[in-house]
C-alpha cells in the first residue's frame, strides 16, 4: 500500500486547488488544513513554554492590540469576499518573546509570534502593524500548506502527512516550523520569495483596513535594509532583494490606499 503513498498525494496536489484571496493567485494546498491547525497549535505552545513570553507591558499591550485590529477586520474581509471558510476556525493569539532576534511569524490559526528584536525597527504602532499584517496574510493565503506539501514531497518522497508524521515525526516537526519561518532548499526558493511578495501585498490592505497608513511600510523596509549584514544574492535568496521589495510595495501602494480610512 506504501508504494502508492507517493502517487495518492500527488494525485491530491493536483486537485487540490484554490484561489488566494485578493491576489487571486491559483495555488495548490495537498495537506488538510485542519490537521495543520493542529499540529501548530501543539509547536506554538511548546514554543511559548520554552521561550521567554512577555505577558505585560506597553509593548505586549502594543503587540495584542495591533493583532485584534488587524484580525477583526481581516476577518471581515474574508466573510464579505465569500472566503470565510479561510479563518472560521481561526482562534488567534499574539505573543511578544524576549529575543534579540530580528523575527516574527504566524502559524495557521493565527497563532502569532514577535520577537523584542524587531522592535527597534518597527519603532511604532504602525511600524509593527506592517509587520503584522505582512505575517497574518501568510496564513490568510495558506503559504506555510504550501512550503510544507513542497517540503514533503522533496523531503519525504511524497508521503502523506499522517505517514510523515508517524514514520518521520522529526523531519515533520522541522518542515512545519521551517514552512512558518526559515526558507527552505534552493529547489524552492522561488516559492518563497513569491510568497513574501504576495505577502506583502496583503499585508499593505490588511493594516490599511484596520486603519494604518500603508505608506509606514516604505519606511520600516528602509530601516531593515539598513540592518546590512551580508546579504546572498537576490536569485539565492529566500527573500526579494531590499530594493526590489521597496520598489513593488511603492507601486502596491495605490491599491492599498483604497482601503485605508484614518
Amino acid at each position: 500500500m506504501r508504494k502508492y503513498s507517493g502517487i495518492i498525494v500527488l494525485t491530491l496536489f493536483m486537485v487540490a486547488c484554490s484561489k488566494v484571496p485578493i491576489t487571486g493567485r491559483k495555488q495548490l494546498n495537498m495537506l488538510p488544513e485542519s490537521q495543520l491547525m493542529s499540529m501548530s497549535l501543539t509547536q506554538y505552545q511548546t514554543f511559548l513554554k520554552e521561550n521567554k513570553t512577555i505577558k505585560s507591558g506597553s509593548n505586549a499591550e502594543m503587540v495584542k492590540r495591533v493583532g485584534n485590529k488587524i484580525a477583526k477586520q481581516v476577518e471581515a474581509y474574508m466573510k464579505k469576499h465569500g472566503h470565510g471558510n479561510r479563518v472560521k476556525d481561526y482562534k488567534w493569539e499574539f505573543n511578544l518573546v524576549d529575543d534579540d532576534l530580528v523575527n516574527a511569524w504566524c502559524m495557521s490559526g493565527g497563532k502569532v509570534v514577535f520577537y523584542t528584536g524587531i522592535l527597534p525597527i518597527t519603532k511604532n504602532e504602525t511600524g509593527l502593524a506592517v509587520v503584522m499584517g505582512h505575517e497574518i496574510a501568510h496564513a490568510i493565503a495558506r503559504h506555510g500548506n504550501e512550503r510544507m506539501s513542497q517540503g514533503l514531497l522533496v523531503q519525504a518522497g511524497g508521503l502523506g502527512l499522517s505517514v510523515a508524521l508517524s514514520e518521520k515525526p522529526e523531519l515533520t516537526r522541522n518542515l512545519l516550523l521551517q514552512s512558518f519561518g526559515v526558507g527552505g532548499t534552493l529547489g524552492i526558493l522561488k516559492f518563497s520569495r513569491m510568497h513574501e511578495s504576495e505577502a506583502d501585498k496583503m499585508g499593505l490592505i490588511f493594516m490599511a483596513m484596520a486603519g494604518y497608513d500603508p505608506n509606514e511600510a516604505v519606511k520600516f523596509w528602509q530601516r531593515m535594509s539598513e540592518q546590512g549584514g551580508q546579504k546572498p544574492p537576490e536569485f539565492l535568496s529566500t527573500h526579494p532583494h531590499d530594493d526590489t521589495r521597496i520598489a513593488d510595495i511603492k507601486a502596491y501602494l495605490p491599491e492599498a490606499l483604497k482601503f485605508y480610512k484614518p
